[in-house]
Parts: structure tokens; C-alpha cells; sequence
């Protein structure tokens, strides 16, 4: 794969905010997932997986460790979608591998953000779930000290997204 393009993924993710009209937070992305056809699926995961994607007999599938806070699933929910929504090439072409399935693991490893899928990914998610405009009227014009951790966590419940999916979004704005 060639370098990471986040301004694409970010595109991505604003031009399914504008399909679905989402006009304040949270995003609704489980309905956004199941409208598109890709089943989403729960089930307890190890400690270190936050979720899957691939795709099986033609059906788009995302699989979310039911044992994280609800908030790291609905992050790990919208970082799969971003790789139906991006990679589905990857996803497809691996299909016809002799496994039959090509998974993609959410886990350690993917959330350092350093493979070019995993960019990609985790800053669609991050649009998904924080759409700019959004995050910009939570703030009414002002902005928010990265250290107010108050500030932040109240920030992220209304969000409904973790503390530190917050703060990266606050960092990369």
C-alpha cells in the first residue's frame, strides 16, 4: 500500500456524516454500519484485540471485543468501517486467498498508527466520531486546555467516545 492519506479517510468519513445528516453528536455509527449491509457483531475478544474486519462470501463483516467500555467499541465500531469504506480492495482481494478470509485485527499494534491502513483508519474513525463542525460548536469558539481533564472527559460524554479518542482528535484538529 502507498502512504497513508488521511485527508482521503477524513473526507470519507465527512461525506457519511453529510449522507445520514448528522447534525449533533454522538454519531449514531452502529446504524450507519448495519445500514451499509456489514454485520456487526460482539463477542469477548483477548485484552489486546479491539475488533476485526473482513469479509466473507461477499458479506462486509466487523467484529468489536464486547468486553471494552462501550466508548473504545463504538471507536473500534467506526475504525473497521473505515476499512470496508477504504480498503475494501484489500479486504476483497484477499478473499480469494486459500484461508478464504482476510482479517483485519484492531489491536496493539494497529493502534500505534503506524501501518497506512491503520492511519487511515483511525483518522476516519476519529472524523466519524468527532465531525469537526461538531467539535467546534461543543466548544462555542473557544477551545479546551488539553490538561483540564474535566474539560476533556465532559467533552468525550457527550461524544461518546473514550478520554484519549478525545484528546487525539483535540491534538489533530
Amino acid at each position: 500500500m502507498a502512504d497513508a492519506d488521511p485527508e482521503r479517510a477524513r473526507a470519507s468519513a465527512r461525506s457519511i456524516l453529510r449522507e445520514y445528516g448528522v447534525s449533533a453528536p454522538p454519531v449514531p455509527v452502529e446504524r450507519i454500519i448495519k445500514s451499509r449491509k456489514i454485520v456487526l457483531q460482539y463477542a469477548p475478544l483477548d485484552e489486546d484485540l479491539s475488533g476485526m474486519a473482513y469479509i466473507k462470501d461477499g458479506v462486509g463483516i466487523i467484529g468489536v471485543n464486547a468486553l471494552h467500555h462501550p466508548n473504545r467499541q463504538r471507536f473500534s465500531a467506526a475504525h473497521e468501517l473505515a476499512h470496508h469504506m477504504l480498503h475494501a480492495s484489500e479486504i476483497s482481494q484477499a478473499v480469494h486467498v486459500d484461508k478464504g478470509i482476510r482479517v483485519l485485527f484492531r489491536d496493539d499494534v494497529s493502534a500505534l498508527g503506524t501501518e497506512p491502513m491503520e492511519i487511515e483508519a483511525n483518522a476516519f474513525a476519529s472524523e466519524l466520531l468527532i465531525p469537526g463542525d461538531l467539535l467546534a460548536a461543543a466548544l462555542e469558539g473557544g477551545g479546551v486546555d488539553l490538561e483540564d481533564e474535566a474539560a476533556i472527559e465532559a467533552l468525550a460524554r457527550r461524544f461518546r467516545v473514550s478520554p484519549a479518542a478525545m484528546r487525539f482528535r483535540l491534538t489533530r484538529w
